[in-house]
C-alpha cells in the first residue's frame, strides 16, 4: 500500500512507484501470464493519470478516472480499483476531511427535534412543564417575574475575594478570641454548607434544568446554578484562608450524622428524576417533579439553611468573624431569592396543572417539610449543647418552627406548628421576612447591586 509521503511524491516518482507495483500485481491478472504485456498496461494507465489534474492540499481530487483508457485485453478492471482503493485508504489532509463531514451533513437529521423552531412562539404555547413549544425563544415571556430575579440575581453578583479575611484570621489562629464551642458551629457549618450548594447545583443540572420547559425559568436556573458554584467557592475560600483542614471538612456531610442525615434526605429527591430516561407527562412523573422541587427549595434552602445562617450571622452581629459573616449575609440574600424562585415556580405549577395538587400530594408535601424542620432541630442540637451567641437549641427550635410554618403556607399548605414566634427579630431585619414574599403575594424585594455590608 502506498504511504502518504509517496502518494504525495512528484508525478515522475508516482509514475513509478506505480508502474512497478502494478507490473506485479498485473502480471497475475494477464490472461497471457505475459511480464511484457503487464508492463504495457501498467505504463498506459500511469500515463493516463498523470495527465489528470492533481489535487491541491485541501482541495477536492479532481481527477477523472472515468477518462483512464480501458486497459489492453487480459487485464482486468479490479487493478484500477485496487489503485483508488490505495488513494482512499491514505490520510486525508485536515482540511479536506472537514470538507468532506460539512458536506456530508444531512439537515434532515434532528428535523423532529427542531420541528417547533420554524414557528413564531406564542405567550399561550409556554407552559411550566410538559411544553411543545420552541424552548430557543426566550420572548415573549410569560412570566415576567422569572425574568426579573434573573435580572436581580446579576444585580446581585458578588466574588468571595472581595470579602477581606484578614481579622477572621487573626481570630481563628489566637488562642482566646473564639469559645470551643463558637469553634465547632464555624466548622460545622463550612462542614455543611461546603456540600450542600454542590448538592443543590447537581440537582439543578442534572435534574430540574432539562424537566423545567419554560424559556425565562431555565435562564435564572442557569443564573442559581452559578450562584450555587459561587457559594461553594466562598465556603473553599473561608476554609483555606482560616487554615482548616479541607478534608475533615468537606468529609462531614459523610462523617457527622446530623450533616449526612440531610444530605441523605435531599440525594433521594435528587435520585428520582436524575435518570436521563426520566419524564415528565403522567401524573406520577409530574408530582415527582414537584415533589422535588418542594425538598429543594421548600426544604433545603428554605429550612436546612437556616439554623447555619442564624448561627453565623449571630458571630458577625458580635464583631466575630465579620469576613465569613459577610459572606454569609451574601450568600442569604442569594439563597432567599433562590427561595422566593422555587415557591413561584411550584405555585405555577400547581395553577397550570390542578390535579397535581390533590389530597396526597398536600399530604406528602406538608411531611416533607415536617421531616426537613425535625432534621434542622436535630442539627440545632448537635451544634448548640450548651447556650451559645445569645441563643440556644430550644430557642432555635421555635424558630424553626416559625420558619416551617411559612413555608407551608407559602404553597397554600396549613400551618403545623400553632404560635411558634420569631425569638431572633434581627434576623428579620438582616433579611426582611416581611418581604420574603413569593410573587403571588406580593412583588420581589429589590435588591442593591454589590457594596459592602455593615453590621448595625
Amino acid at each position: 500500500m502506498l504511504s502518504w509521503e509517496e502518494f504525495n511524491k512528484d508525478d515522475a516518482d508516482l509514475a513509478s512507484t506505480l508502474a512497478t507495483r502494478m507490473q506485479s500485481g498485473f502480471a497475475d491478472q494477464a490472461n497471457d501470464g505475459s511480464t511484457e504485456a503487464a508492463q504495457e498496461a501498467a505504463n498506459r494507465l500511469v500515463t493516463a493519470m498523470q495527465q489528470q489534474p492533481q489535487a491541491a492540499p485541501g482541495k477536492h481530487d479532481q481527477r477523472d478516472y472515468n477518462a483512464i483508457p480501458v486497459l489492453s485485453p487480459g487485464i482486468e478492471i479490479p487493478a484500477i480499483i485496487e489503485h483508488e482503493q490505495l488513494a482512499a485508504s491514505a490520510p486525508l489532509h485536515p482540511v479536506e476531511q472537514a470538507l468532506r463531514a460539512v458536506a456530508a451533513i444531512d439537515p434532515a437529521e434532528g428535523a423532529a427535534e427542531l420541528a417547533g423552531a420554524a414557528v413564531r412562539v406564542t405567550v399561550d404555547q409556554k407552559a411550566m412543564i410538559n411544553c411543545r413549544a420552541d424552548l430557543n425563544q426566550l420572548v415573549p415571556f410569560k412570566y415576567d417575574w422569572a425574568w426579573q430575579k434573573y435580572l436581580d440575581g446579576c444585580a446581585n453578583h458578588w466574588m468571595p475575594q472581595e470579602v477581606n479575611m484578614n481579622a477572621d484570621i487573626a481570630l481563628w489562629k489566637g488562642e482566646t478570641g473564639l469559645t470551643q464551642d463558637e469553634r465547632m458551629i464555624v466548622k460545622r457549618n463550612l462542614g455543611f454548607f461546603s456540600t450542600a450548594d454542590s448538592l443543590v447545583a447537581n440537582n439543578l443540572v442534572l435534574a430540574i434544568y432539562r424537566l423545567i420547559t419554560n424559556p425565562e425559568c431555565r435562564q435564572y436556573i442557569l443564573r442559581q446554578a452559578f450562584e450555587e458554584a459561587i457559594h461553594t467557592h466562598a465556603y473553599q475560600y473561608c476554609i483555606e484562608s482560616l487554615g482548616m483542614d479541607a478534608g475533615e471538612i468537606f468529609n462531614m456531610y459523610h462523617e457527622i450524622p446530623s450533616v449526612a442525615k440531610k444530605a441523605s434526605w435531599g440525594l433521594k429527591y435528587t435520585r428520582e428524576i436524575a435518570d436521563p430516561t426520566f419524564q415528565t407527562g403522567t401524573l406520577e412523573t409530574d408530582q415527582t417533579l414537584l415533589k422535588n422541587l418542594i425538598a429543594f427549595y421548600c426544604c433545603v434552602e428554605g429550612i436546612f439553611f437556616y439554623c447555619g445562617f442564624t448561627q453565623i450571622l449571630s458571630m458577625g452581629r458580635r464583631n466575630k468573624m465579620t469576613g465569613t459573616s459577610e459572606q454569609f449575609q451574601y450568600i442569604l440574600r442569594d439563597e432567599s431569592m433562590h427561595l422566593n424562585f422555587g415557591i413561584d415556580m411550584i405555585n405555577q405549577i400547581k395553577l397550570e396543572n390542578p390535579p397535581l395538587w390533590n389530597d396526597s400530594m398536600k399530604q406528602q408535601a406538608t411531611q416533607m417539610i415536617l421531616e426537613a424542620t425535625q432534621l434542622e432541630i436535630e442539627y440545632a442540637r448537635d451544634t448548640m449543647p450548651r447556650g451559645v451567641l445569645g441563643m440556644n437549641a430550644a430557642m432555635m427550635e421555635e424558630y424553626l418552627q416559625f420558619i416551617a410554618n411559612r413555608r407551608l403556607v407559602q404553597i397554600g399548605l396549613k400551618e403545623m406548628y400553632p404560635g411558634a414566634q420569631n425569638p431572633f427579630p434581627w434576623m428579620s431585619e438582616i433579611m426582611d421576612l416581611r418581604k420574603e414574599k413569593n410573587f403571588f403575594e406580593t412583588r420581589v424585594i429589590e435588591y442593591q447591586t454589590g457594596g459592602a455590608l455593615t453590621w448595625e
